[in-house]
């Protein structure tokens, strides 16, 4: 599935790249900027980046269910990341109030 148009990357090619960004250290912190850099790819128009995040939390959880990481760390790390996408990820749409409507 084609998640970057403007890139052309597919679904497949971003997990490979968490599972490799994972490899080298299971508790880093991956953001979509990391994985298009390591693709060698930038953000255009960044309105792939939500499902980027997406596909990082699911591929994340897959990753360390399956490592010998015990329960309590996994979803500790994970709790904080969600906390830190509700913190920052859903407060404004464009710079735009929440009670913005367009004409």
């Amino acid at each position: 599935m084609l998640i970057c148009h403007c890139n052309l990357i597919t679904q497949k090619e971003i997990e490979e790249v968490i599972v490799e960004l994972l490899e080298q250290d299971p508790w880093t912190l991956i953001v979509p900027a990391k994985v298009y850099h390591t693709l060698q790819k930038r953000g255009r128009c960044c309105g792939c980046f939500p499902n980027v995040v997406e596909t990082i939390i699911r591929v994340t959880e897959s990753y360390h269910s399956c490592s010998e990481a015990s329960e309590g760390d996994v979803v500790s790390h994970l709790d904080r990341v969600r906390e830190l996408r509700v913190q920052y990820g859903s407060r404004t749409h464009e710079r735009r109030k929440a009670g913005h409507r367009a004409a």
